[in-house]
């Protein structure tokens, strides 16, 4: 039996890293193929925020999920001391008594394999058969990625599922790429509901450069705003449960209010939105009292952007380039006069909004 052996800190494991794994088993004809991250690794430390040893182990899994006949180990993840691989090989060897095995390596590490640099390297050396991994599958590391992530990118470089992992959990001090988290949303909206999603992120980031409030955050806020509109009274509450919340007795037509409730969780715990970028989306039908200047922007992004067509638009969105208090104002008169007008009260926060605002 030939088995290959694929250590690294995999922080994060990438594409590149399956592939040129993929090529090496098949160019060498091995049967099986180890992956081992690491714990503690003798040459380097970690970088300061790495993940915990379980995301990174998660990780790792997710990355080689569908490659055939590869085993994830956990020898030495979960190590607090260094970890040397003539101890690891020692380890699995015993476990294949008869297998012949394969060290799979990147071209530094071949470098210094091949100059004895490493623990006990002559030994290892009639343990193991060193493969050079190929380069020029996939051309990117793991120390370029953690550069790219927090500038939005290098998502296509991992896979799916791990990227939404780091996203949800912001590890690496990753943000969402933009056309990733359009992606997603549009995949959680009716298709007639994301031309008015697109303009609304379009007029929120005209709004925060008037109004000098974070354009990436009134972006992100009003990409996810509608996530959980096309959901019905059981779903919006079953996701209240699930994240903790309790809803009180609801009037008549404050169901469709549950979107905006259940829409900012869902910016929280599947793409770790800030608070500010929460308590937006939170707050984008009603208002509240004390709304912060990206609630606003928010509030009357979704009432005037350019797919919006009723009397009192120009109206507004005049108002909102001048003074946005006063558009907010005229648009939660609008809302109150419209569910008088249906036989539906309006809510109380929506009250205190126009109160609070009015005042200043």
């Amino acid at each position: 039996m030939r088995i290959g052996i694929f250590g690294g800190s995999f922080n994060p494991p990438h594409k590149g890293h399956v592939e040129a794994a993929k090529k090496a088993v098949t160019d060498n004809r091995l049967d099986l193929l180890i992956v081992v991250p690491t714990g503690t690794p003798p040459h380097k430390n970690l970088p300061i925020g790495s993940p915990s040893p379980e995301l990174r182990l998660e990780m790792t899994k997710n990355a080689f999920l569908k490659q055939k006949n590869t085993i994830i180990s956990d020898i030495e993840i979960f190590s607090t001391e260094i970890c040397y691989t003539i101890d690891t090989i020692k380890k699995i060897s015993s476990e294949y008594p008869d297998a012949e095995f394969f060290l799979l390596l990147g071209n530094d590490m071949f470098d210094s394999l091949q100059a004895h640099e490493w623990k006990d390297s002559e030994e290892l050396l009639k343990l193991v058969t060193p493969i050079l991994l190929p380069r020029d599958i996939i051309p990117i590391s793991s120390t370029e990625l953690r550069k790219k992530l927090p500038l939005r990118e290098g998502c296509e470089y991992i896979s799916d599922e791990n990227y939404s992992l780091i996203i949800k959990s912001r590890l690496y001090g990753a943000k969402p790429n933009w056309d990733w988290l359009r992606a997603k949303a549009h995949e959680m909206l009716d298709p007639g509901r994301i031309p008015h999603v697109d303009a609304c992120e379009i007029e929120a980031m005209n709004l925060a450069k008037r109004w000098n409030a974070n354009i990436e955050e009134a972006r992100e806020a009003a990409i996810l705003h509608d996530i959980t509109k096309k959901l019905d009274f059981n779903e919006n509450l079953c996701i209240i449960t699930e994240n903790g919340e309790k809803l009180g007795e609801l009037k008549k037509g404050e169901e469709k209010l549950l979107h905006a409730i259940t829409g900012s969780l869902l910016a929280k715990s599947m793409f770790g939105m800030s608070d500010a970028v929460t308590e937006a989306i939170r707050w984008h039908t009603t208002g509240r009292f004390g709304m912060s200047m990206l609630e606003k922007i928010i509030y009357i992004a979704d009432y005037t952007e350019s797919t919006r067509d009723f009397p009192e638009v120009t109206e507004l969105r005049r108002k909102a380039e001048d003074n946005i208090d006063d558009a907010v104002v005229m648009g939660l008169e609008m809302t109150v006069s419209d569910l008088l007008h249906r036989g539906i009260q309006p809510s109380t926060v929506t009250y205190s909004a126009l109160d609070d605002l009015s005042k200043r």
